[in-house]
């Protein structure tokens, strides 16, 4: 079997097996994870928990050799996306075996970046990716004029409702947070304003926290029927006479 078919040829049926089994893999680490936070666990559970966490980090660590030796140009994988992710999703498994410090543990949390792997593997997350890429100008326009709404929106809170409530909005940095939970209609209702200009204001901010939310899905939604409508096309653009007669 050629290795490097493999790992690239995933339309074939031992590709298609192969990412079947990385997904699986993936899928089963981070119920493994989530059930080894449990407190109180006992001595057999925390074996068999080792034991998945053994063998899991082996098979990654083989897909991420193959793939260093798959990729035409190693280094350009190695410090591609894919490559870093694939990197961090083995690595603290081995710093934290091989370095006995407590503070090392903080490395564990990067093991939460194998549920990026799985993107390797799903056409529907390739197809956001490739949505969120075509529109990312425009969502960096947006996201920055989000943030200045963002401050005017604690500015404005903090000069309503600073005098009657001093504690809740003690400075413009206090009234982020308000400005933030306002601006995406979460509300939590921890800090609220109680002044009628403060009110009022608040009301203004809830409509403009409406076309925050709405507009980068609009943005996003139009960029995936453009992408659905390419991918329908590509296949009659093949130029595979088979498929020409079929069509």
């Amino acid at each position: 079997m050629n290795l490097k078919k493999l790992v690239k040829e995933t339309s074939s049926g031992a590709g298609r097996v192969f990412d079947i089994t990385i997904q699986a893999l993936i899928i089963l680490s981070l119920i493994t994870f989530s059930i080894s936070t449990i407190p109180d666990l006992g001595e057999r559970a925390l074996l068999i928990l080792s034991i998945l966490e053994i063998v899991t980090v082996v098979i990654f660590s083989l897909e991420y050799i193959l793939r260093i030796y798959a990729a035409e140009k190693k280094l350009d994988y190695i410090l591609s996306f894919y490559g870093i992710i694939d990197l961090l999703a083995i690595l603290p498994f081995y710093l934290s075996t091989a370095i006995d410090l407590r503070s090392i543990r903080v490395l564990r949390l990067f093991r939460l970046f194998r549920i990026f792997k799985i993107v390797r593997y799903n056409a529907a997350i390739k197809t956001f990716k490739e949505a969120f890429v075509s529109i990312k100008e425009e969502l960096t326009i947006f996201s920055i004029a989000t943030f200045f709404v963002i401050y005017i929106a604690a500015v404005g809170i903090y000069y309503f409702e600073n005098a009657a409530q001093p504690e809740s909005f003690k400075s413009v940095f206090h009234s982020l947070w308000w400005a933030v939970a306002t601006l995406t209609t979460v509300g939590y209702g921890d800090v609220y304003p109680i002044t009628l200009g403060g009110r009022i204001f608040t009301f203004v901010i809830l409509m403009v926290g409406l076309s925050i939310v709405s507009i980068p899905a609009g943005l996003l939604a139009s960029s995936l029927q453009e992408g659905a409508r390419k991918s329908k096309q590509e296949p009659n653009s093949s130029g595979d006479p088979k498929r020409a007669d079929l069509n």
